[in-house]
């Protein structure tokens, strides 16, 4: 019913002006969230008080409070692989039990955690170092996926506190991006991290074997594997590729791809900022989960970040979402946050098997401010399309000597979403051109410089990119992931559309290769097959 009576209000609504709402002195205290110091205001949006408490009861009517509490207990809520959902035990390093199928699962991962640390530690201190010798100056972690976005996104992210070897990522399978990474780096001083879980995916066990190859050119092939770490819960290959036990860090199916920074998947991380650094990271993921099973309604963060993306696609019909963090470091997140909720929510089916009565997920996209503003803001502002933003900043950057800049670059962050908010109006574009035209000119011109306005946004305010803050930041929007599907009724932790492509692709490398006919494939498939095998 509160969906229905959300559908009503929004058209009762429809065309009422976002700044009228401020005719209340209290509208943006009342509707920002305060948690984790940080602060997410999304007053700059046309909900209102009557809006919120038919959202808040669409969270209630979907059995959220449930849910979540099944969430963190184990429960297997990934139900379409009978898996249970415990990334954030991966963080609660200082809290108590979580039990899969009867068995505390927290001494599992305290263990994995110190064996990554003495690792780390050792790698860090060239106690552990190359076969030949020399300490590890450079880390070129292999994987796809979570297994790239995560760590790839985090290590950006954290640059200021850098203080072990150079970090560098491969995941596309194009021979291109591993050339690229191993140019110039010596083989005889590179560790390679092999992320993959079965040790099995086709992209970066490709790239591992290529790494493997450019090692053992240098070194010889009976030293390669000395080179290598593998994040994954297959001894078996692992072994066979090279790579001692001990430099094997596993982790369990409870655990999903786009989950998992948390764990050994954040190796590359810990071994960048060191042990030290990853828990402060773990910390924060930890205090945004405290933060999330305890806040009430209006108070929770992931909750009321979630019922506004909620309003805007699935009330309001806005399909995309911009997500533009005022901050370089960040400008791996809009990558990383298309892959958390597009994979996650990008479902056409309920729980039940049934197809979903309403759309599911938004398009996840965005760049760093203030590069978007030159780029595609034009369309944000002008465009025919409504495009939530989301906009990300801190309240003091990691260069005091720079704090001008970045004055400025907050100055931009807000000016921006005001300009969302307010426009320009038709006679506010005549007066900004009186004396340089006139008449049906005037008018012509005005036209092209009038801004709408009235298009909605949310801010996040965090005091200083800390590991910290970082992992309160992601443990939001994973929450935030986790409430829209619980209301939307699907399952947000498989990921069955990735797999058809996955299988032709496999069919088609022989026949690429000229091994196998082209024989069942449509015609457009065959045409280019045929186009793309012309000279080989």
């Amino acid at each position: 019913m509160a969906l229905i009576d959300l559908l009503r209000h929004a058209k009762e609504i429809e065309g009422r002006r976002i700044l009228s709402l401020f005719d209340d002195p209290g509208r943006a205290g009342e509707f920002s969230v305060r948690a984790c110091d940080m602060l997410l205001d999304y007053s700059k949006t046309n909900i209102d008080a009557e809006a919120r408490a038919m959202l808040l009861e669409l969270a209630e009517e979907a059995g959220l409070a449930a849910r979540r509490a099944a969430m963190f207990s184990g429960a297997k809520i990934n139900e379409t692989e009978g898996r249970a959902v415990l990334h954030t035990a991966l963080r609660n390093v200082d809290g108590g039990p979580v039990s899969v199928d009867g068995v505390d699962v927290m001494p599992g991962v305290r263990a994995t955690l110190e064996r990554m640390a003495a690792f780390a530690e050792a790698v860090r201190a060239g106690t552990i170092h190359a076969p030949g010798g020399g300490i590890y100056s450079d880390i070129v972690n292999i994987g796809i996926g979570g297994s790239d976005l995560g760590p790839a996104m985090a290590v950006q992210a954290l640059a200021p506190y850098h203080d072990g070897p150079r970090c560098h990522f491969v995941s596309n399978v194009d021979g291109a991006q591993v050339r690229d990474v191993l140019t110039g780096l010596n083989p005889a001083s590179t560790l390679v991290i092999v992320a993959s879980k079965t040790f099995t995916t086709v992209e970066t066990m490709t790239n591992a074997g290529t790494a493997r190859d450019w090692i053992a050119a240098k070194t010889g092939a009976e030293m390669a594997g000395g080179h290598f770490v593998a994040l994954s819960s297959n001894l078996e290959k692992t072994a066979a590729f090279g790579i001692s036990p001990e430099r094997v860090f596993g982790f369990e199916d409870w655990v999903g791809g786009r989950y998992s920074v948390w764990g050994p998947i954040g190796l590359s991380l810990m071994l960048a900022v060191g042990p030290q650094k990853f828990d402060e990271f773990l910390s924060g993921g930890a205090a945004m989960d405290a933060h999330f099973r305890e806040a009430e309604t209006t108070g929770n963060m992931p909750l009321m970040l979630a019922l506004v993306g909620l309003w805007h696609n699935q009330v309001l019909g806005h399909a995309t979402r911009a997500v533009l963090p005022y901050e370089q470091r960040l400008a791996r997140l809009p990558a990383y946050l298309q892959q958390l909720e597009m994979e996650s929510n990008g479902k056409r089916v309920s729980m039940d098997g049934t197809d979903l009565g309403l759309h599911s997920g938004p398009v996840v996209w965005g760049e760093p401010g203030t590069n978007g503003q030159h780029a595609f803001y034009q369309l944000i502002h002008q465009g025919t399309r409504v495009v939530p933003c989301e906009f990300m900043v801190a309240r003091e950057g990691h260069e005091p000597d720079l704090a001008h800049q970045h004055r400025l670059l907050t100055a931009n962050c807000l000016a921006q979403s005001e300009a969302l908010l307010r426009g320009r109006t038709l006679d506010e574009a005549k007066t900004l051109l009186a004396g340089r035209f006139e008449g049906a000119e005037l008018e012509r011109q005005a036209r092209h410089r009038v801004f709408p306005g009235n298009r909605p946004s949310v801010t996040l305010v965090y005091d200083k990119l800390t590991p910290k803050v970082l992992g309160q930041i992601v443990a939001l929007y994973e929450h935030r992931v986790f409430v829209e599907g619980v209301i939307l009724g699907i399952n947000s932790f498989d990921q069955w559309g990735v797999e058809l492509g996955k299988e032709l692709a496999l069919a088609l490398e022989p026949v690429l290769a000229g091994k196998e006919s082209a024989e069942g494939k449509d015609g457009s498939t065959r045409q280019l097959v045929e186009y793309l095998s012309r000279g080989r």
